[in-house]
């Protein structure tokens, strides 16, 4: 029986088909963007979201605009925006600062050392300014929000330090270490990594089966799922013994490198350990399948779950949902989301982001369009994430067009403000089309948010103003970069230094050379 046979069993209800309006852009209709969906009707697919009796609440707490909330908020992007700004030296970021009468309070200084967690140099300075000021004293949050960004620069030495700081003052922890610990996994240092984890013992914690199941979850996640492996098996009867969790790790784990052999070997020996698969094993299964492109096989582990009494989750329809849209098969797709609903479960924002890709991979981006309007209708989102999919299948479709007037969009909605992500969407699209001049039009209103640029973002626009032979421009966003403390990628320098040696400037190749040697090479003092 074929894939769409093996679901129609399991749908009763298939929805009615009725004929809608197109286009839930309202707001786009008469202003001077052009209509972001063809203005016809076509008999599609309905459904009702409505199963809350209240809208449902995005945004947790206070959202009167005077509220401390609104107040942090508006704080941390002003000083986003101040570093941004103020850069290149200490001193002056410091008299910024005190002289925009910022005061510090924990919850501060923490959303703005996470929002500053891609500029480790910013991070670091930021922290030692609060410091300072009379009446703060630094949180464990805050404290392990700088080893995030610090680790994200390596450095390491001065990363360790802070650690001691915090045995002091009583306020290093498990979470300390996990964080240090993926930081050097990220880093591709995995015997480091290990080590960390090792290093608790020496701050007076003794590592237990949670510890141990975070650290090969991060050497997961990390592409280092052979080596968590041979952990696994060194310590299993040794020091720890695992539980499901234990062994769901590692079968996300190989299932993200789509090694089938080794996720079926590792579920073998789990149910051979006495543990019954439950709904995540059987998630991390289902979206292994669907990732390798076995829809058949994921459908079937679903009937399984079935069989064994095991109930579906909502991130097991919307793997399900995700994986057959993207291989545009839209009916079954749908067929799983009208399965969700006709079982019970809570409908959440991810199902129907999921819904909306599913739509757009299928190039029916009307439908993706009426999905969010009743998404909206419904209480259940937008969010940026939901926007940050249209934009996707529209620059992959060459609408430029239409994805910008999408992005305009956003930045005029605070839920769906646009992301880091957004930004790196929308810049590469402009880059991609030679459009310089957008690009960093874009990049100068993301600034504005005081929003950091990635590497990934820098590489782009320099690589495309090397491409446009502005070689001024790329050398100012190349400095910038490296006054971020973020270390240039080889093919990038590499690619800068070409274009400038052929243009005759070797002075600046040399000079750029230098700055990047010395942030290599210096570590930064505590």
């Amino acid at each position: 029986m074929g894939l769409h046979g093996c679901l129609s069993r399991l749908v009763k209800n298939f929805p009615s088909s009725r004929i809608y309006p197109m286009n839930p852009f309202p707001s786009l209709r008469n202003g001077n963007h052009r209509l972001l969906g063809a203005q016809c009707n076509r008999t599609i697919h309905t459904f009702d979201l409505s199963f809350h009796e209240q809208p449902l609440n995005l945004h947790p707490g206070n959202q009167n605009p005077g509220s401390k909330v609104a107040k942090t908020i508006d704080e941390t992007e002003k000083i986003c925006k101040l570093a941004l700004n103020h850069r290149t030296s200490q001193t002056e970021f410091y008299r910024n600062l005190n002289s925009a009468s910022v005061v510090p309070s924990p919850a501060l200084v923490t959303d703005v050392l996470k929002k500053l967690s891609n500029s480790g140099v910013l991070a670091f300075w930021f922290f030692r300014w609060a410091e300072k000021k009379s009446g703060f004293q630094h949180t464990a949050e805050s404290y392990n929000s700088l080893i995030e960004a610090l680790g994200k620069i390596r450095q390491f030495a001065l990363l360790w330090r802070l650690v001691d700081e915090m045995k002091k003052k009583r306020l290093v922890s498990k979470d300390t270490f996990a964080l240090i610990s993926r930081r050097y996994a990220r880093a591709r240092r995995v015997k480091d990594a290990i080590n960390a984890f090792e290093k608790m013992g020496m701050y007076g914690m003794k590592a237990d089966l949670q510890d141990f199941n975070r650290l090969l979850d991060t050497l997961c996640k990390s592409r280092a799922v052979g080596t968590a492996h041979q952990v696994f098996d060194e310590w299993k009867h040794r020091r720890f013994k695992p539980d499901v969790k234990t062994y769901t790790i590692l079968l996300e784990g190989f299932g993200e490198e789509r090694n089938m052999l080794m996720l079926n070997e590792v579920y073998r020996e789990m149910c051979g350990a006495g543990f019954e698969p439950d709904a995540v094993s059987y998630g991390i299964i289902i979206h292994a399948h669907c990732k390798g492109r076995e829809y058949n096989k994921a459908v079937e582990m679903f009937h399984e779950m079935q069989r064994r009494n095991v109930e579906p989750t909502p991130h097991i329809y919307c793997t399900l949902i995700n994986g057959l849209g993207s291989a545009k098969m839209l009916t079954e797709a749908l067929d799983f989301f009208n399965i969700c609903k006709s079982s019970g479960c809570v409908l959440e924002l991810a199902t129907l982001n999921a819904v909306v890709g599913a739509y757009c991979h299928s190039s029916r981006m009307d439908d993706a369009y009426r999905t969010i309007d009743e998404m909206r209708r419904s209480g259940i989102g937008p969010n940026a994430r939901t926007y940050d999919i249209i934009l996707r299948h529209l620059i992959k479709a060459q609408r430029t067009e239409d994805a910008y007037s999408v992005f305009q969009k956003m930045e005029k909605d605070p839920v769906c403000e646009p992301t880091v992500s957004t930004y790196e969407a929308i810049v590469r699209m402009f880059c991609s089309k030679d459009r310089i001049d957008m690009a960093l039009r874009t990049w100068d209103k993301m600034k504005g948010r005081g929003v950091l640029p990635t590497m990934h973002m820098f590489s782009t626009l320099i690589n495309s103003l090397c491409h446009e032979n502005k070689l001024n421009c790329a050398c100012k966003y190349f400095q910038e970069m490296v006054d971020l403390g973020i270390r240039p990628p080889r093919a990038l320098f590499s690619n800068l230094k070409h274009a400038l040696l052929e243009d005759g400037q070797k002075d600046t190749v040399i000079a750029l050379a230098e700055k990047i040697e010395t942030l290599r090479k210096t570590p930064m003092v505590g």
